[in-house]
């Protein structure tokens, strides 16, 4: 396993990051081997949100924690807030009631990590520079982060910040190749031509900021996983028979292909089953050539100009 750095934060966070999204159908004791598994196999970042199976999650992860004999320093642990049923709220009094909930489900004093879940149109960047100074002074909160937003977002919480942007979610995978696409296709006629973020891959890099693709092995959140797929079937023959020659799984090979991306990426991946924790995490110093790489994302419908 490969360790980093998140944004401007000196730590040494494990390259791969394991979603607990779907940790509210586990007992506790399965929540603890998934747990150690993850850690075992150098996982020591583990991603969260207030909202993950109404709580559940956060509350079974604290509770494996505590029966673990993993030490609270030991790990990283991020949650996202933001997202309420029918809108989003990233008001300092929703805020901090989240953080405060998320600590208590989690038997923490503090998240390494806290991230803006999703963009809320009715934001105040001035109410939420001061809800991050409040919660970084009480020691609640140690890095701020943002999910699913573009640069002028970004921007605009920046000019009122006291604290830097250390991350942000975004979904990338080899059948979701939109931060790459428009770069490709520059001043081009083409679909993939049209720029839909604003150029937050580069920005990121521009700006220090760890992006953490989320659903790598979606299509997107409509469609499902792309192995399941009919219209990448090309891509799923083609990520198995490198896989196999390289003696990985699938999954593995889709993480190294993300980690072959220069903008050294933290990608999230949101599997509950032990085997493919640990078949990803022994792969995930697997290192592709820059024609594997390309060979990949042409292989999943893209073409080059």
């Amino acid at each position: 396993m490969k360790y980093m750095n998140v944004g401007s934060a000196d730590i040494q966070a494990s390259q791969v990051v394991l979603g607990c999204m779907r940790m509210n159908e586990k007992t506790v004791d399965e929540s603890q081997t998934i747990l150690e598994t993850a850690f075992n196999h150098g996982i020591n970042f583990f991603d969260h949100a207030d909202i993950y199976g109404g709580g559940k999650s956060e509350e079974l992860f604290g509770q494996a924690l505590k029966n673990s004999d993993i030490k609270r320093d030991e790990i990283f642990i991020q949650s996202k807030a933001g997202i309420r049923k029918g809108m989003f709220d990233f008001s300092k009094e929703h805020l901090i009631k989240v953080v405060d909930g998320s600590l208590e489900r989690l038997q923490t004093d503090y998240l390494d990590f806290l991230l803006l879940h999703r963009p809320d149109a009715l934001y105040e960047p001035e109410e939420i520079a001061e809800t991050f100074d409040l919660l970084k002074s009480q020691g609640k909160v140690r890095y701020f982060g943002v999910s699913n937003q573009n640069p002028s977002q970004i921007e605009l919480l920046k000019k009122y910040l006291n604290v830097p942007i250390t991350a942000n979610q975004l979904q990338f995978g080899p059948a979701h190749t939109g931060m790459v696409d428009a770069g490709f296709n520059v001043n081009m006629l083409n679909e993939a031509g049209i720029n839909r973020d604003g150029g937050i891959l580069d920005y990121c890099r521009l700006h220090n900021i760890t992006i953490q693709p989320w659903s790598p092995f979606q299509v997107d959140l409509g469609q499902g996983l792309f192995i399941k797929h009919p219209d990448y079937k090309e891509l799923t023959q083609t990520l198995n028979e490198m896989a196999d020659e390289k003696g990985v799984t699938l999954e593995a090979l889709t993480i190294a292909w993300i980690n072959r991306h220069p903008a050294k990426m933290q990608p999230i991946i949101g599997t509950m089953n032990l085997e493919r924790i640990e078949a990803i995490a022994e792969g995930a110093d697997l290192e592709l050539s820059r024609e594997e790489w390309y060979k990949i994302y042409l292989r999943s419908g893209n073409t080059l100009p």
